[in-house]
């Protein structure tokens, strides 16, 4: 997903969205360790979304700060 995706999401989606990348991310190391992973990409592509998504919900926190 692209990040301007990821900023039209409320923060409540935004930490779903957080809990299920770490999630993945957990299952595709241990997929890799074990020598079962095949797509090896899919790692690069979670670990970068999971940065976008933890980047956007510190974007909101920040505006709601500025803005209090």
């Amino acid at each position: 997903m692209k990040a301007r995706e990821f900023r039209d999401l409320s923060e409540a989606e935004l930490r779903q969205k957080e809990l299920d990348f770490t999630g993945e991310l957990f299952n595709l190391k241990f997929q890799h360790a074990t020598g079962q992973l095949e797509n090896t990409e899919r790692l690069v592509q979670v670990r970068r979304d999971l940065a976008r998504v933890k980047t956007t919900l510190r974007e909101k926190t920040l505006a709601q700060a500025k803005a209090a």
